[in-house]
């Protein structure tokens, strides 16, 4: 009886075009825009590039030219150099070719026309050059013996501190719209959940008044349409993920089996959310679809859907709501993957994920068995 419920659940849910539409086609071209219009766009503000920068000398420096030599022939050269004279490159700095403009003698001078990271760059690189240049110098008026040896010390890549990357993972930040437009699909997963109980209603449809006729327990048709919405959602969440990765070409990190656990378990959230939506009170069904969209996308907003630097800002004024809302929750269990190498944030928001859904359900299941009816 429970699989002979379950197939014609499955068969009336894969008819329904709304789902389709909003858990399957949506996500596919809400992520190919957000896929056009992010791309390019890490690369060229956030990471860094070589700095485009004028040098002008009056004579010839052997000296510096060595230094910007060694530089450029880096594996990430700090400049991008053009040797000019003074009027082409002050061209070069007005049109925005160049970044700055170094000009050479007894002391280096910097000239800038904007304020920004690159600019300080070229700031420091003169500051430091400027200071190396003085220390031999003195050496060579109080000490010249000791040139050969201050010089090769001063010529060393000497750091203070070993580079050491705080995470392996993707950081291009643009791509937490990509973990909220995941977060969003499984939200989605509410409008599925809310056919669980109106489908056993005898006051909200038509078909849950023919089930409280039929011999079938409650119980019974309630766990097969709860278990047809799970594996649908399941089939949703993983075509979305795998349209991104494999598609699309979101770079998720090299645990993608738990990217789709988690989405697979935000789904469920997201059915449990439905089903309890669809339970409390003697609403309409477009009310209940109402509620369940407006929910949704309020969570999703406040996660950083729209806008992605919101989420910061409710974590730090509002922790207790962060770590409630099932958007925030998803969409940080993707982030704890692509930055921690250890999984105990990942389980945190599983747990909350499980612990979610599993509260939902069981208000849901009280809510629905005490409803009676009188006739039909």
């Amino acid at each position: 009886m429970f699989l002979h419920n379950l197939k014609y659940e499955l068969l009336s849910g894969l008819r329904s075009k709304d789902l389709t539409f909003w858990l399957i086609l949506f996500p596919i071209i809400l992520g190919s825009f957000f896929k056009i219009a992010f791309s390019g766009v890490y690369e060229k503000d956030t990471a860094f590039s070589k700095i485009d920068t004028a040098i002008v000398m009056t004579e010839e420096d052997v000296t510096l030219k060595s230094v910007i030599d060694g530089i450029e022939a880096s594996d990430q050269p700090l400049m991008d150099v053009t040797y000019t004279n003074k009027e082409e490159a002050e061209k070069l700095l007005k049109d925005g070719d160049v970044k700055g403009i170094i000009y050479s003698g007894e002391e280096l001078s910097l000239t800038v026309t904007d304020k920004g990271i690159e600019q300080t760059i070229l700031s420091s690189f003169v500051e430091k050059y400027n200071n190396r240049a003085r220390i031999i110098k003195k050496t060579a008026e109080t000490d010249p013996s000791a040139i050969e040896k201050v010089a090769a010390v001063l010529s060393d890549d000497v750091k203070a501190a070993n580079e050491v990357p705080l995470t392996e993972g993707n950081t291009n930040n643009l791509i937490f719209y990509f973990y909220n437009l995941i977060a969003m699909v499984a939200l989605y997963g509410s409008l599925n959940g809310l056919n669980i109980a109106k489908n056993n209603q005898a006051d909200v449809s038509a078909l849950g008044a023919r089930k409280q006729c039929s011999p079938t327990p409650k119980s019974l048709s309630t766990l097969a349409s709860f278990c047809c919405c799970i594996i649908m959602q399941t089939m949703c969440m993983v075509i979305c993920v795998t349209f991104l990765r494999f598609v699309l070409r979101v770079d998720f990190g090299n645990r993608l089996h738990f990217v789709y656990l988690a989405a697979i378990l935000g789904g469920i959230v997201g059915v449990s959310m439905g089903f309890f939506i669809g339970s409390v009170g003697n609403i309409s069904s477009n009310t209940r679809t109402t509620i369940s969209f407006s929910l949704s996308m309020i969570f999703c907003f406040l996660s950083g859907l729209m806008i992605s630097s919101l989420k910061p800002k409710i974590a730090l004024m509002f922790p207790w709501f962060d770590k409630l809302n099932p958007a925030a929750v998803i969409a940080d269990s993707f982030y704890s993957l692509n930055i921690y190498t250890d999984y105990d944030m990942y389980l945190e928001k599983l747990a909350t994920m499980a612990i979610m859904s599993a509260v939902l359900v069981m208000l849901s299941l009280i809510f629905t068995r005490r409803k009676k009816y009188a006739s039909f």
